[in-house]
């Protein structure tokens, strides 16, 4: 389980990703599709979603000549009970959490050094 978990993880490090698995979340897509709202190349998209698909987010399909991505949300069940062993912890709203560190460094840069 700990190789899938750092397939998973690791497929999730990327931004690019996650936003992809975003998109997925409403209908499947067709690569060119996933690919329009990005700033980079049709073969950067298809490494990223290789990544994905070795990670068991998403799988690819072909239909006739378009190649189309389709979330796989069953790949994150084993992801999802490894972090609920953390359950214990109250969940951090990283909303206040940034206006938070906002507040302590603006604090700390005010702070004449000493």
């Amino acid at each position: 389980m700990s190789d899938t978990l750092d397939t998973v993880f690791a497929a999730l490090a990327d931004p690019t990703r996650r936003a992809i698995l975003t998109m997925l979340l409403e209908d499947d897509m067709a690569v060119t599709d996933v690919a329009e709202p990005f700033e980079m190349s049709l073969a950067a998209i298809s490494k990223h979603l290789t990544i994905l698909t070795r990670a068991g987010l998403i799988a690819q399909e072909k239909r006739g000549r378009v190649k189309w991505c389709k979330l796989q949300p069953d790949a994150l069940r084993n992801a999802s009970v490894w972090m609920q062993g953390f359950g214990q912890f109250e969940p951090v709203n990283l909303d206040d959490f940034e206006r938070f560190l906002e507040r302590e460094l603006s604090d700390s840069a005010e702070q004449p050094a000493g």
